[in-house]
């Protein structure tokens, strides 16, 4: 089953390996692994990854932060990784003191904030899988795409899948949930009921066995697994 992926990568990192060592992942691997595991006869075919730049200035280590990051991309792509670019929006804001966990939120007592966001990349995510989809009616059948992963656990994302799943009945749905073993998440029930399988947690042993090298060859120079990762 030829298939292709769609990974959040904002969702990745804070869902399987932030405060971890776990940083160098080799996604390819880990995504192939797991679809194996999940349909035996699947051939990933793409990787479409969607994230945004760091930025130095609310980084915990500033600019070593963005190298990292930029160092990581580097590695992706080396392995033929589709890289998207969204951006990080930053804007003063208020928002409801928090005084406790007993002590519901008041909009008479708010406190200045800076709010960040990501821009693009849901939309971005959704509107790739559709249009991937809506191509392959133009492709001789062995040629075309059967099935459809998405890795995130964005329900922001529901409506693409149901669109897909209601507009392209022949097209298979999977999502994988970027969720580390051990941590307590919210299971996205809107997101299981337009897939046709969901993988709920990937697994320690599973993000231990599929790291890269400390150097990755690319085009160009190495990409060398940063120091503090």
């Amino acid at each position: 089953m030829r298939t292709a992926c769609f990974v959040d990568g904002y969702n990745v990192f804070y869902g399987l390996v932030a405060g971890t060592r776990y940083k160098w992942l080799n996604l390819p691997a880990l995504l192939k692994h797991i679809i194996r595991v999940e349909q035996p006869d699947t051939e990933l075919k793409a990787i479409s990854f969607f994230t945004s730049g760091v930025k130095p200035s609310l980084a915990s280590r500033g600019n070593l932060s963005k190298e990292a990051q930029d160092t990581y991309l580097r590695a992706l792509i080396a392995q033929g990784v589709t890289v998207h670019y969204g951006r990080h929006q930053l804007e003063p804001r208020c928002a409801p003191r928090f005084v406790n966990k007993e002590t519901p939120p008041s909009r008479l007592d708010q406190v200045p904030i800076w709010k960040l966001e990501k821009k693009e990349t849901d939309v971005h995510i959704a509107i790739s899988m559709y249009r991937l989809a809506a191509r392959q009616a133009q492709l001789p059948a062995a040629e075309r795409i059967q099935q459809l992963v998405l890795v995130s656990a964005d329900t922001d994302l529901t409506p693409a899948l149901r669109a897909i799943q209601e507009d392209f009945p022949d097209l298979r749905l999977g999502v994988i949930l970027p969720h580390r073993e051990g941590m307590k998440r919210t299971l996205p029930g809107s997101l299981r009921n337009t897939a046709h399988w969901m993988r709920q947690v990937v697994t320690e042993e599973e993000l231990a066995s599929n790291q890269f090298p400390d150097r990755v060859p690319t085009q160009k120079r190495p990409a060398l697994k940063p120091s503090y990762w």
